[in-house]
């Protein structure tokens, strides 16, 4: 198979650290080469966060080229246009439907984005999830958005669904372990939000 890139981006605390270190522990789980990065950014102050995996037969290189994500996955809308620049032309984007206003606008040290939905719309391969939405209504648990994203980011890549299920049960091990059940309720309604 060929390399595949998947580049994530939002910002800190939204869980995309975790979801990046799951998708990378399902190919390493099918006998694939996985190559991972990460910049941190300002995480903490709701700064900038990205992770790029990358996963194959043979994967030389960690980094992700400008133009060459296979997928996309922005857990907010103003990530995912800041990030369009890493998207390949016949790339998929998984924008969670989410606006998190930067400090920096609610400051009033910078202007609010303009268009941000229309910006959101011309992007490439668009699959628009209402993640925060099923996470609180449908899973009851805010804090599992992330995994809703997961579960739709499965929807586009080539592994069974146990095999996500392995690798969220060594991720979340340990005192983590009572949070496994919840958050496979919400990578189940991710996917399936995606397959509507």
């Amino acid at each position: 198979m060929k390399t595949v890139n998947v580049s994530l981006v939002g910002v800190g605390g939204q869980g995309i650290i975790l979801t990046a270190d799951i998708l990378a522990k399902t190919a390493a789980l099918a006998g694939l080469q996985v190559k991972k990065s990460e910049i941190h950014g300002m995480a903490q102050r709701g700064g900038s966060v990205s992770s790029q995996v990358r996963f194959g037969e043979s994967v030389a290189s960690p980094i992700i080229q400008d133009g060459t994500s296979d997928i996309l996955v922005s857990f907010d809308k103003l990530e995912a246009v800041r990030n369009a620049h890493l998207l390949s032309k016949d790339g998929v984007a998984i924008v969670n439907d989410m606006y998190l206003v930067p400090v920096t606008v609610s400051s009033g040290q910078q202007k609010d984005v303009e268009g941000l939905d229309s910006r959101v719309r011309e992007i490439g391969g668009l699959k628009l999830v209402d993640a925060m939405r099923i996470a609180t209504e449908e899973v009851g648990n805010a804090r599992t958005m992330n995994m809703v994203i997961a579960g739709a980011l499965s929807a586009f890549t080539p592994f069974a669904e146990d095999l996500w299920h392995q690798a969220m049960a060594e991720m979340l091990s340990g005192p983590k372990a009572k949070l496994l059940e919840v958050n496979k309720k919400a990578f189940a309604l991710g996917r399936a939000a995606i397959a509507r």
